[in-house]
């Protein structure tokens, strides 16, 4: 008898696909056999990593041999400087990803339920269809807007956790401070909320929250932060997590000892220090929006005015063949039909050469295929 027909897996993973990253610069290289390759479709930060995460990394170098420090003391005391609050208030997890799995882990039982507004980051979906919890997509209002009325009204007694990805991936819009408050005090006590801030220092708007006042207030939500986005350190894998004490106690029992390696804690350590970077990529950030918003106008396309790193533009039913012609020139976008966006790309704020030579060819690309 053929194994696949004795070895049977947990009938949860029937719903559960695996995550499909964006293609990888070697990959696309290898198969068109180019030289120069653009990937503005995962949205990395440009500039490249922190220098002074870099220069930690070099002197931390001969230490590879020791076991990380399984509380990453260090690296929580400097969290806890930076958002005033106090280390036991801090996770660190090796990515917001493994977060967020572990947040599924400590509160979903079978059959549950989780309110994530749709579209949005897949991993919230994984995280409960893994503890066999059931997802509850509420859709955006116009323009992608967050619609709290129809969050509320999906609330059950079964629901667990309501995610809440502000500025959202993949759309890029955001929720107000004012709606965060009144979502906060309308939900039952029962009920999580995740606060994903993953893109939350390329919001520009006056209304915008992180949501870590409401940490000290002591509501039920847990904010969400990356090393991977405007430090540019997605390459090692670490994040953070920041929560009433006795929720981020709870999240501790199911977390893997030495989660997070040691050259991930020194580099987040310095990098969470490093203003000028963190500055540097935040103006070239919102130069390059501005850019991109320029070019798709001159384009005759439409996009979602963004409060992240990234954009979503309206391309139309040939948004495929867009996508694939842009990598058949060594360019990486996101298409959208990962969202059930078949008609979107999501296109990464890149530096400037990136962003005019995309714009270039997204030019040549509409007049040939559109």
């Amino acid at each position: 008898m053929p194994i696949h027909e004795t070895i049977q897996a947990r009938k949860v993973l029937e719903h559960i696909q695996p995550y499909s990253p964006g293609k990888p610069i070697w990959e696309l290289q290898e198969e068109l056999g180019l030289d120069q390759v653009i990937k503005i479709a995962s949205n990395e930060n440009p500039l490249g990593p922190s220098p002074k995460a870099l220069e930690a990394i070099l002197v931390s170098l001969t230490g590879i041999n020791r076991y990380p420090d399984a509380n990453a003391t260090d690296l929580k005391r400097q969290i806890a400087v930076r958002s005033n609050l106090s280390p036991e208030q801090i996770i660190v997890t090796n990515g917001a990803d493994e977060l967020i799995t572990l947040i599924s882990e400590t509160f979903l039982n079978l059959n549950d339920e989780i309110i994530v507004p749709s579209p949005s980051f897949s991993e919230y979906d994984f995280g409960a269809y893994l503890m066999g919890a059931k997802v509850v997509g509420v859709p955006f209002g116009e323009d992608y807007q967050y619609n709290v009325e129809a969050i509320l009204s999906a609330v059950t007694q079964r629901t667990k956790i309501v995610y809440l990805c502000s500025p959202n991936n993949p759309t890029g819009t955001y929720l107000s401070k004012k709606h965060l408050h009144k979502l906060l005090d309308s939900l039952p006590k029962h009920v999580l909320v995740v606060f994903d801030g993953a893109y939350s220092h390329y919001a520009t708007a006056d209304d915008y929250t992180v949501g870590i006042e409401y940490v000290k207030l002591g509501y039920p939500i847990i904010v969400l932060q990356t090393f991977s986005k405007i430090y540019g350190l997605a390459g090692v894998r670490i994040g953070f997590g920041l929560a009433p004490e006795a929720i981020v106690q709870n999240i501790l029992k199911v977390k893997e000892p030495f989660n997070v390696n040691t050259l991930a804690q020194v580099a987040a350590t310095a990098a969470i220090n490093d203003d000028k970077h963190v500055e540097a990529s935040q103006e070239a950030n919102t130069l390059g929006r501005l850019q991109l918003y320029e070019g798709f106008s001159k384009l005759g396309l439409s996009y979602t005015e963004s409060m992240s790193n990234f954009v979503l533009v309206r391309v139309g039913p040939k948004a495929k063949d867009v996508y694939e012609e842009l990598l058949s020139k060594g360019i990486i976008v996101r298409y959208g039909d990962t969202w059930g966006l078949e008609e979107y790309i999501r296109i990464s704020v890149g530096n400037p050469k990136e962003n005019d030579t995309l714009l270039k060819a997204m030019a040549s690309v509409l007049q040939e295929t559109c």
